[in-house]
C-alpha cells in the first residue's frame, strides 16, 4: 500500500475523531459552566439564608432585650409607688426567662462584635434585675436604690442602642451608624 492511498482514510479518521472530540470539549465545557453556575447559585442561597437566619435572630433579641428591659422598668416603677408587685413581678420573671433563651440561641449565630455587646446588655439587665430583686426583699447592699437603678436602665437603653446599630451594621442595613 503507498503512502497516497492510506493518507485520505488517515485524514478522513481524524476529521472525524476530530469533529467528535470537538463536540465533547464543547459538552464539558458547558457541563463545567453549568455546575459552576450552579454551585455560584447555591452558595448565594446559603447566603441568603444565613442571613435571614442571623436578621431573624437579631430580631428576637432585639426584642427581647427591650421587653426585659421595659419590664425592668415597670418593677422599679411600682417599687417606688409601693404598688402591688405580683403582677409585675411575673412578666419580669417571663421576659427574664425569654431573653435568656434567646439570647443563649442567638451566641451561637452571632459574629464577635455583636455578641460582645450583647454580653453588655444582657450583663446589664441581670444586674439590674439583681438590684431590683434586692430592693423588693428589703436586703439591699451598699449603692443598691432606686434612683442608682433608675440610671442604670438609662444606661442600659443607651447600649440596647448600641447593639442595635451594630447588627444593622452586620446585616447592612442602610443607616445602620445613625444610632435611632
Amino acid at each position: 500500500m503507498d503512502v497516497g492511498s492510506a493518507t485520505g482514510p488517515a485524514v478522513a479518521v481524524v476529521g472525524v475523531l476530530g469533529t467528535l472530540m470537538s463536540a465533547l470539549l464543547t459538552q464539558r465545557a458547558a457541563d463545567r459552566s453549568r455546575q459552576r453556575e450552579q454551585e455560584r447559585a447555591e452558595r448565594e442561597r446559603e447566603r441568603r439564608s444565613d442571613t435571614e437566619a442571623r436578621r431573624s435572630g437579631y430580631i428576637a433579641l432585639n426584642t427581647a432585650a427591650r421587653q426585659y428591659l421595659a419590664a425592668l422598668t415597670d418593677q422599679l416603677h411600682a417599687l417606688s409607688r409601693t404598688d402591688d408587685v405580683r403582677d409585675v413581678r411575673h412578666r419580669l420573671t417571663e421576659t427574664r426567662d425569654l431573653h435568656r433563651d434567646v439570647h443563649a440561641e442567638a451566641q451561637m449565630r452571632m459574629p464577635e462584635r455583636v455578641l460582645d455587646l450583647a454580653a453588655e446588655v444582657s450583663h446589664g439587665l441581670g444586674a439590674v434585675y439583681g438590684r431590683l430583686k434586692r430592693l423588693e426583699g428589703g436586703v439591699s447592699r451598699p449603692g443598691d436604690s432606686l434612683a442608682a437603678a433608675h440610671a442604670d436602665i438609662d444606661a442600659l437603653w443607651d447600649r440596647l442602642r448600641a447593639m442595635r446599630r451594630e447588627m444593622r451594621a452586620d446585616l447592612g442595613a442602610a443607616g445602620a451608624d445613625s444610632g435611632r
